[in-house]
C-alpha cells in the first residue's frame, strides 16, 4: 500500500497517468496541492494554521478529464471527496439548496469512510462474536420454553428466583454428574464452533434476532440561519439510545447469519464518538470538494429570469472557500483547509466573468487541452480501465472472445474525433457512444455466441457506423 510519505508529486502524476491520458499541467497542479498538505502537517503548529490550501480552477471542455483527475487523487490519498454542480445551489433566501450543504454532505461521506475502516479493524473479533451467538442459538436449552412462558411479572420473579438458585449452587461444590454434564456441553460447543467457523453448516437454517428497520426517514423543509435547507429528522435513530432498537426474528442460513451478526457485532465494538471525531478531523484536514459547472453561474446579475441568484451563489461560496465554520449534525466543521477544485468549460463565459473575490479564492488556474485523435487511440488502450479492456472482459464473462485490431482502434478514434469536430465536442465521452454502437450486435447476441471469437477490424467498424456517418444530421442524434 502506498503511504502518504511516498506520494511525491512525481509519484502522484505517475499514478494519475495510469487512468488519465495527457493533461500534464492539471496533474502537476493537483500533485503539488496534495504534497503541500503533507508538508503543512510537518510545520510548527503556529505556522501550520497560516498555510492555506491553494485552490484550483480547471478550465477546459467537457470530457477531457477534469472530474476524473479530482476523483482519482481523492482515491489515491483516501480522502473524503465530494463532487457537486454549482448549478444545484441557490442564493440564501431562494428555495433550493444552500452552499453549506456541500460541507454537510462531505462530513457524512467522511463518517461512512471512517466507520468502514474501523469495522474492518475489528472484523476478526466481530466474526468470533458472531460465531459465538450462532452457537448459543444452536446449543440445546432445557429451560428455554419455561423462560418464554407466563406473564411479564412471572418471568421477572422466575429470573430473580433462578439468580438466587444460581448463587446458591455456586457456593456448593458441583456433583460428579454436574461436572460430566458441563464437560459434555463444553465439547459439544467446541465442535459446533469449529463446524460453523469452517463453513460445514453454512446451508443450515437458523432463526436469529435482527434489528427492525424503522420507517422511512421523514424529510421536512426547515428555514434555518443559512437559508432554506432540506433536513432529515431521524427520530428512530435519536430514540434508539433511550428505548433500545426494535428487533424481530428472521430465519436465514448460517452463512447469512454470520454476515449479519458480524456486521452488528462490529458496529457494537467501534466507538461512535471516536468515529465522528476522526471524521470531522479528516474532513477539515484532508477533505476535497470538486465544484463542477462553475462557468454556468459566471456572469453579472440580471435582476430577473431563472439565473437571478447565480451571482448570489458566487457570494455565498466566498466564505466557504476562504474558510468558515459550518454547523452539521455531527458538530462544527471548519473549512479553512479543505481543498476546493472548481471546473468549467468556460466556452460561453470566461473566468474573468466571476466576481473578483471568487477569482481570488481560486488562485491556481490550469487549462486542459482538447483531446486529439491520437489521444483517443491512447485512451482506448493504455489506461488500466481502457474501454477496449472493459468490453473484452465483459463479453468474456459469457464465453465470447473479443479482439480489436490496431486499425479498428484507430478507426474508432478517428470517427470519435470527426463527430466531435462536426457537432458538440464532448471529449472522451464520445468514445463510449461509438464503441457501444460498434459492439452492439455482438453484445446483444452474446449468450448465443458462447465459445466463438470475434475480431473487430476497421472495415467492421465502418460497416457498423456507415448508415449513421452518411448523414450528418443523423450522426448528431445517434453519436
Amino acid at each position: 500500500m502506498v503511504t502518504e510519505e511516498d506520494l511525491t508529486p512525481q509519484r502522484i502524476v505517475a499514478e494519475l497517468d495510469k487512468y488519465i491520458i495527457g493533461q500534464q499541467k492539471a496533474k502537476r497542479a493537483v500533485a503539488i496541492a496534495l504534497r503541500n498538505r503533507y508538508r503543512r502537517r510537518h510545520l510548527p503548529e503556529d505556522l501550520r494554521e497560516e498555510v492555506i490550501p491553494k485552490n484550483i480552477l480547471m478550465i477546459g471542455p467537457t470530457g477531457v478529464g477534469k472530474t476524473e483527475i479530482a476523483r482519482r487523487i481523492a482515491q489515491l490519498v483516501r480522502a473524503p471527496f465530494l463532487k457537486v454542480e454549482a448549478t444545484k445551489f441557490t442564493e440564501v433566501g431562494y428555495v433550493g439548496r444552500d452552499v453549506d450543504s456541500m460541507v454537510r454532505d462531505l462530513v457524512q461521506i467522511a463518517v461512512r469512510m471512517v466507520e468502514n475502516e474501523k469495522i474492518e479493524e475489528v472484523r476478526p473479533r466481530a466474526e468470533e462474536l458472531a460465531i459465538e451467538r450462532i452457537v448459543d442459538r444452536l446449543m440445546p436449552r432445557r429451560t428455554r420454553r419455561a423462560e418464554q412462558g407466563g406473564t411479564p411479572f412471572e418471568r421477572l420473579f422466575r429470573a430473580l428466583y433462578e439468580e438466587e438458585v444460581k448463587s446458591t449452587l455456586e457456593e456448593e461444590p458441583p456433583t460428579l454428574a454436574e461436572k460430566e454434564r458441563r464437560e459434555r456441553e463444553r465439547r459439544m460447543r467446541e465442535k459446533l464452533i469449529e463446524r460453523v467457523r469452517g463453513g460445514a453448516m453454512d446451508e443450515e437454517k437458523i432463526e436469529i434476532e435482527v434489528e427492525q428497520p424503522g420507517p422511512p426517514m421523514p424529510f421536512v423543509q426547515v428555514f434555518g440561519p443559512q437559508g432554506m435547507e432540506e433536513m432529515g429528522l431521524d427520530l428512530p435513530d435519536m430514540l434508539r439510545g433511550v428505548i433500545g432498537g426494535r428487533r424481530r426474528r428472521v430465519q436465514v442460513t448460517i452463512r447469512e447469519a454470520k454476515q449479519i451478526l458480524t456486521q452488528e457485532a462490529a458496529r457494537e465494538l467501534i466507538d461512535r464518538e471516536k468515529v465522528v471525531s476522526e471524521a470531522i478531523q479528516r474532513t477539515e484536514e484532508s477533505g476535497i470538494i470538486f465544484i463542477d459547472e462553475l462557468d454556468k453561474i459566471a456572469g453579472r446579475e440580471q435582476g430577473y429570469g431563472p439565473d437571478v441568484s447565480r451571482e448570489g451563489v458566487q457570494r455565498d461560496l466566498l466564505p466557504i472557500i476562504e474558510g468558515s465554520t459550518v454547523m452539521t449534525k455531527f458538530g462544527a466543521v471548519r473549512t479553512n483547509h479543505i481543498l476546493f477544485i472548481a471546473a468549467g468549460a468556460f466556452h460561453v463565459t470566461k473566468p474573468s466573468d466571476l466576481i473578483p473575490e471568487l477569482q481570488g479564492r481560486l488562485p491556481i488556474r490550469v487549462e486542459l487541452d482538447s483531446l486529439t485523435e491520437q489521444d483517443f487511440v491512447r485512451i482506448l488502450t493504455e489506461p488500466q480501465n481502457a474501454l477496449v479492456k472493459q468490453y473484452t472482459a465483459l463479453l468474456a464473462t459469457e464465453g465470447v472472445e473479443l479482439e480489436f485490431t490496431d486499425d479498428a482502434i484507430r478507426e474508432v478514434a478517428a470517427i470519435a474525433a470527426q463527430v466531435n469536430a462536426t457537432s458538440e465536442n464532448i471529449g472522451a465521452r464520445r468514445l463510449h457512444t461509438v464503441m457501444e454502437r460498434v459492439v452492439e450486435d455482438i453484445s446483444f447476441r452474446a449468450s448465443e455466441l458462447a465459445g466463438q471469437k470475434f475480431t473487430i477490424t476497421a472495415e467492421y467498424v465502418r460497416e457498423r457506423l456507415a448508415d449513421v456517418l452518411r448523414s450528418e444530421d443523423l450522426s448528431r442524434y445517434i453519436l
